[in-house]
């Protein structure tokens, strides 16, 4: 086929749209536009947070009920005894405890002789072990101390020994990864262990001032569990207190989705007051990165790194918890601050006095050795807890989605599932407002074929934030164009029909142009085999968007950027494709009820989150992505999973617990639905593709609709295949 290229001039736009001057990166202009918008939200978040205790334990995951603890464990044997070390005034231990169902707390428990003064939960850091808090000033106060273990930023068990996968990811990244998909997280799971040793500290009977302090990551887990916990009696935390604006930057096992929506560290201190709580900038952890990958690993850990705040910024933090609550007892501390000081804010005055009194520090060493087992039990316990979750996650799907749909019309199916898409949209996807621009279409021809036209367009979206895709307006051969002159006039009166229109979507790293060309040069070709203008030379429209998901971390750090909002990509990504329907349907040259999606690989993830949301779309085809989601994003059994891969932005928050595929399905019915499948595609398994598949025919079925779905599999890789995923658009779109 011949392509006539031409050069831009002032007659070549499409009439209603000013003229498009030519943009060498169009994709990075929009990235970089929405990393502006991205940073405008998170700085104006900070107006209208409402923090509550609920909402806390929620967006961190605390929401299993915790086991039961009668007792701490002592962990030891005959070669390694639990009894660590034994002083006139108190024994060492290790221990463990029981959190979650396969779940335990491990770490040093510091037993007096006497009755403690206090009880204290000390939380370390990450890159350290509890074995090195051990010293005399811990021995030596008359407290009853437990230090538990944390996952650390080591990456030795983030493996998967049965498919030979080594991986640079840290472990607590590996369990994010796993966990945050089926609304759990790292910090939940962690603060859960700290809250199960409160349980236990609070079954005693005789009680005495509870105390739970930490440093760097443990700093952060102690201020959690406290804002949570209101049994907890006063706080300290070092090396973690700070404006949290940037968290985005951190690593992603600090991501939590909904945070900055109605926290900051100011209005996590502000659910601890009036208890006394001092903060001190002081021990922060100083990472510059994932662990490097040595040999044999896959190098695929997200960036991230941790700083210590400026002091100033760390003493306005403080200044702006002290002003949402007036009643706050904060003790600003320094590398100047005396622990007697620390000790009698933190204290009632008997408890200081007697703990003081207790103290003896001569400067001798204790040296106790790590556990060198303990860390792959913890990593592996909750890899164990989390991959149970898939099956109970279900479960409560079955419960709180399928089981409440009327199916006796379709009536009734759609006005039940209008809250379900509401619910989808606002809580999972995140909701933007509406487009608030005006649209300030713009146009260019770029190229034409004797069949069709090609367009460069653009609109406008939010501030800084615009739609860019490409037109293919089929065209008569006998109207085939013969001058430079007059292109746009004669493109439409080939066009003058209205005509059905199909939304072709790229995948990861695409471009609009990829799913045009037709040069077999162009690698793009071998995945989308120029179906965007196949379509358009068979008659439909089309219309190529582009997507944000292109750029590698620049794209990815905007998922970043807006997890802690409560939104993510697609919260953009539909706010992008309600301004494009809201165009399509507005033009001379389409039919607006017939506006069908069809998207490949991350273009197929897109046919199932935005004409879910998007009514407009009459109809959606998935290719290259329908998959049990859920699980390919959770599952360490599964080789193709998200788990072992780069794509550090794909998970999405409780998605587990609320939306599959299937489910988005659901929401996208009565409307028609297909799935294109390669049986040799990598992304997923027949049969696990064709598991998720089922529950949409059924539904379909139920409805009396099944002539409305299908499911096409072909002997090939991940590609468009373009045979009845067409039959299917000129079926249910009316073409010939």
């Amino acid at each position: 086929m011949t392509v006539v290229l031409t050069t831009l001039t002032h007659g070549q736009t499409l009439p209603g749209t000013q003229a498009l001057e030519p943009n060498l990166d169009f994709s990075a202009t929009m990235v970089a536009g929405v990393d502006k918008f991205a940073l405008r939200l998170i700085e104006q978040s900070k107006a209208n947070r409402k923090p509550t205790r609920e909402k806390l334990k929620a967006i961190i995951g605390v929401v299993d009920e915790r086991l039961p603890i009668k007792a701490l464990e002592f962990v030891g044997d005959t070669e390694s005894p639990a009894l660590l070390m034994e002083t006139e005034l108190c024994r060492v231990f290790r221990v463990r405890w029981p959190v979650l169902d396969g779940v335990h707390g491990e770490g040093i428990y510091v037993q007096p002789k006497s009755k403690p003064h206090a009880r204290v939960i000390y939380l370390p850091d990450a890159g350290g072990t509890p074995e090195k808090l051990v010293d005399e000033f811990l021995l030596t106060t008359g407290c009853e101390i437990v230090i538990p273990t944390l996952v650390s930023r080591d990456s030795e068990f983030s493996t998967n020994d049965k498919f030979g996968v080594k991986t640079n990811i840290p472990h607590r990244e590996w369990i994010y990864r796993q966990s945050y998909e089926l609304g759990r997280h790292i910090i939940g799971y962690e603060v859960q262990k700290a809250l199960a040793l409160v349980d236990w500290f609070k079954a005693q009977p005789e009680q005495v001032p509870l105390l739970i302090a930490g440093v760097g990551e443990g700093g952060m887990l102690a201020l959690h569990a406290a804002a949570i916990d209101e049994r907890i009696d006063s706080v300290y935390s070092s090396g973690y207190f700070a404006p949290r604006d940037g968290v985005w930057a951190e690593p992603i096992y600090r991501n939590v989705f909904g945070l900055l929506r109605d926290f900051g560290d100011a209005e996590i201190a502000s659910l601890i007051a009036p208890r006394p709580l001092a903060l001190q900038h002081l021990f922060y952890p100083k990472l510059a990165g994932p662990p490097e990958a040595k040999q044999g690993e896959r190098a695929i850990a997200a960036p991230g790194k941790l700083t210590a705040p400026e002091l100033e910024r760390f003493k306005a933090e403080i200044e702006r918890a002290k002003q949402l609550a007036p009643s706050s007892r904060i003790l600003t501390c320094t590398m100047e601050t005396m622990n007697d000081q620390i000790i009698r804010h933190l204290f009632p005055q008997a408890t200081a006095d007697a703990a003081l009194k207790a103290l003896k520090v001569t400067g001798a060493a204790i040296g106790l050795k790590p556990d060198a087992t303990r860390q792959k039990r913890m990593v592996r316990e909750l890899e164990a807890f989390t991959q149970r979750l898939l099956v109970s996650t279900e479960i409560e799907r079955n419960e709180q989605f399928w089981k409440k749909l009327p199916l006796t019309s379709v009536a009734d199916f759609e006005k039940h599932t209008a809250n379900e898409r509401d619910r989808f949209w606002n809580e999972v996807i995140g909701r933007l407002p509406d487009p608030n621009l005006p649209m300030n279409a713009r146009s260019r021809f770029v190229r034409e074929t004797d069949k069709v036209a090609i367009y460069e367009i653009t609109l406008d979206v939010w501030e800084d934030v615009f739609a860019w895709g490409w037109l293919c307006l089929p065209q008569d051969r006998s109207q085939a164009r013969q001058s430079l002159d007059g292109r746009a006039n004669h493109a439409l009166a080939s066009v003058a029909t209205k005509r059905p229109v199909v939304v072709c979507q790229h995948g990861l790293e695409g471009i609009p142009e990829d799913t045009i060309t037709d040069d077999p040069a162009n690698r793009a070709v071998g995945y989308y085999h120029a179906f965007a203008l196949r379509l358009a030379e068979q008659g439909f429209v089309t219309f190529a968007p582009h997507n944000l998901y292109r750029g590698k971390d620049a794209f990815r750090t905007l998922q970043r950027k807006l997890n802690p909002l409560g939104l993510t990509l697609y919260s953009v990504i539909n706010g992008q494709h309600q301004r494009i329907l809201e165009w399509l349907k507005a033009q001379p040259f389409t039919q607006p009820d017939k506006i069908a999606f069809y998207g490949l690989s991350y273009g197929g993830k897109s046919a199932m989150r935005t004409p879910a949301v998007l009514k407009d779309y009459c109809l959606s085809i998935c290719s290259g992505d329908f998959n049990e989601w859920v699980r390919k994003c959770v599952s360490t059994d599964m080789p193709m999973s998200y788990v072992a891969t780069g794509e550090y932005e794909i998970w999405e928050w409780n998605m587990g617990r609320t939306f599959n595929y299937a489910e988005m399905a659901a929401l996208i019915a009565p409307r028609p639905f297909m799935v294109e499948r390669g049986h040799n595609d990598g992304v997923g398994i027949d049969e696990w593709v064709n598991y998720e598949f089922a529950k949409v025919r059924r539904l379909y079925n139920k409805l009396r609709i099944g002539d409305r779905t299908t499911i096409e599999h072909f002997d090939g890789p991940h590609t468009i295949h373009g045979v009845g995923t067409f039959e299917f658009l000129k079926e249910k779109l009316g073409v010939k």
